[in-house]
This record gives structure tokens, sequence and C-alpha cells, in this order.
């Protein structure tokens, strides 16, 4: 691969604060059509929220979504970061030990981009399956 995070990357990525609603979050991924955002406090990461966490650990457990902060039901514990500097295979090996599909990309605490197993697909293998489905547009 020997490319750089932020040659694949996804630059600008999506950010909400810590004390944003649920809601909040959920209506900026279908505005970006994403399934994730970059949960900040003073612009600093904190943590990553997905479609999924949202699901399972609002919805699920009957939560109030609009007074329900979007930092209560991130993944923030443990969180893996890359930086833009870093090869690109690193961020693939992290994605494989970690059993997850994107990581942020961080410069001193705040967030430059979202490197996802998609990105990654696409520039190592255009032909794959994997990279068809993350070039096509979303179903909406």
């Amino acid at each position: 691969m020997s490319q750089l995070v932020r040659e694949v990357m996804t630059p600008a990525p999506v950010t909400v604060p810590r004390d944003a609603s649920v809601v909040q979050a959920a209506m900026l991924m279908r505005e970006h059509n994403i399934g994730d955002v970059l949960v900040t406090e003073d612009d600093r990461l904190y943590g990553v929220v997905t479609d999924r966490d949202i699901v399972v650990r609002a919805v699920a457990e009957s939560r109030d979504l609009t007074e329900t902060p979007v930092g209560a039901c991130c993944s923030s514990s443990g969180l893996a970061t890359v930086t833009p500097d870093q090869d690109a295979t690193q961020a693939l090996n992290l994605m494989r030990h970690k059993a997850i599909r994107r990581i942020p990309v961080v410069e001193e605490g705040r967030p430059v981009g979202v490197v996802s197993l998609g990105d990654l697909a696409l520039e190592g293998d255009p032909s794959s399956a994997l990279s068809d489905i993350s070039a096509a547009p979303p179903n909406i």
C-alpha cells in the first residue's frame, strides 16, 4: 500500500460537541449521508458515535433522544486513532486488530479526518466488491 493516511482519508470530518443531543448527531449523519460523526470536547476528539451506537445505546434503551447527550452513547474509551503522516497500512492493521471499520485521524488531539475501510479498499483494490459498495451513491 505504502501510502500515507492523509492520501486516503476523508478530510474535514463531521463533528458534534459532546453535549449535543443524539438527535443532532443523527441529523448530521442524514444530512451528510454518513454513518458516524466524531464527538468533540473543546475542539479535541472525545469519541465516535455511529448509527449503530445510536440504535443500540439510545433507541434500544428507550432514551429521550432529544435530551440524551451524544457523549453518553459514543465510543470513547480506548479509542483508536491515527495521524495523517502514518502509513495507511498501519491504519488497516489497526482496523483488523480492533475489528473496526473507521478510524479518526488526529493532529495534536484535534480531528482532521476519518479513514475508513472503504477508503482503503478504493485505494488498494479498486475492483473489489467493497470498493464498488464504497463508491456507490447512498441508498436514500
